[in-house]
């Protein structure tokens, strides 16, 4: 008899592709689990019109899936890891961090020759406090707008012309399968991605479902995301803090980046750490007190974050 595993997710798009990819790799991974989805219509989702850092920021696309994992009412849940709060529910677990898909961001632009390359006051729209710092940093001319809305509804804004350019993750029009002749990529060391970005989270309960999904777990993503997780961690910040971290590992080596910003982009804080992936944490923790010292702890007393 197989064994049911119900698997909540986010209705767009995007959050769909994801979780029918979990769906599948869980099934191929036991022949005696049946996986279905749970749609789960979050605050995120419903508030629109507002930007993200006024409403409660990333948090709300994970809070009500969270609640429902609680209540028993799904088994398990895949989120995009940027979006998940550096501190789960009491009682949850990520139980696996599959392979991460590309986490840089793409610029996308009639003309599609990057950001140095927009003419002097384009209007720039995205939704990410971090992409509008690290924008404006490398552009003061530019009109850097809120944008919200699924990948389809901004791609749309652009082609109408509502806005000069986006920025979007790379990994979310990999996985819808979308490619234009107008993206180009922003070089992650300078443009540094966001905690997470391009990986998944798989949350359940920290019961017997957490030893099931444990076999879509890539150790190499999971140690990056650690590591970039332990520098959102000790710098607290919140959704009103443009903060990066990206882990990149090769062979016995990792390298951390990681950056604060303030919303203007007049002052970017940015350090790097090298060690071994099995320091990741305390890399982590080491950067974030490094760029808390050189200005990055004045950039969020002057947010009101701490």
């Amino acid at each position: 008899m197989s064994h049911l595993i119900r698997i909540g997710t986010r209705g767009s798009k995007l959050a769909l592709t994801q979780s029918r990819w979990v769906q599948a790799r869980l099934q191929e991974a036991r022949s005696d689990i049946a996986a279905e989805l749970v749609t789960i219509t979050t605050s995120g989702d419903r508030f629109l019109d507002q930007p993200l850092s006024a409403i409660g920021g990333k948090g709300l696309f994970v809070k009500e899936i969270e609640e429902a994992l609680s209540a028993r009412a799904i088994d398990c849940a895949v989120h995009s890891m940027k979006d998940v709060p550096d501190e789960l529910a009491p009682g949850l677990v990520v139980a696996a961090v599959p392979a991460r898909e590309d986490p840089r961001d793409l610029l996308i632009a009639r003309g599609g020759n990057g950001l140095r390359a927009l003419p002097n006051g384009a209007r720039l729209g995205t939704s990410s406090l971090r992409r509008m710092a690290l924008c404006r940093a490398a552009r003061r001319d530019l009109d850097v707008i809120p944008l919200r809305g699924n990948v389809d509804t901004r791609l749309r804004k652009l082609d109408a012309g509502e806005v000069d350019a986006i920025v979007l993750a790379a990994a979310g029009l990999r996985r819808l399968g979308i490619t234009r002749a107008d993206a180009a990529f922003l070089d992650p060391e300078d443009f540094v991605p966001a905690i997470g970005q391009g990986a998944l989270a798989i949350e359940t309960r920290n019961d017997s479902t957490a030893a099931i999904l444990a076999a879509l777990d890539d150790p190499s993503t999971r140690v990056a995301v650690t590591a970039e997780r332990a520098f959102l961690h000790r710098v607290g910040g919140s959704c009103r803090t443009p903060l990066a971290a990206h882990a990149t590992i090769h062979g016995e080596s990792m390298t951390l980046r990681a950056l604060i910003a303030s919303p203007d982009g007049s002052r970017v804080v940015r350090g790097e750490r090298t060690g071994r992936p099995a320091q990741g944490a305390a890399m982590g923790v080491d950067l974030a007190d490094d760029l808390l010292a050189r200005g990055g702890a004045a950039i969020l007393q002057a947010l009101g974050v701490n």
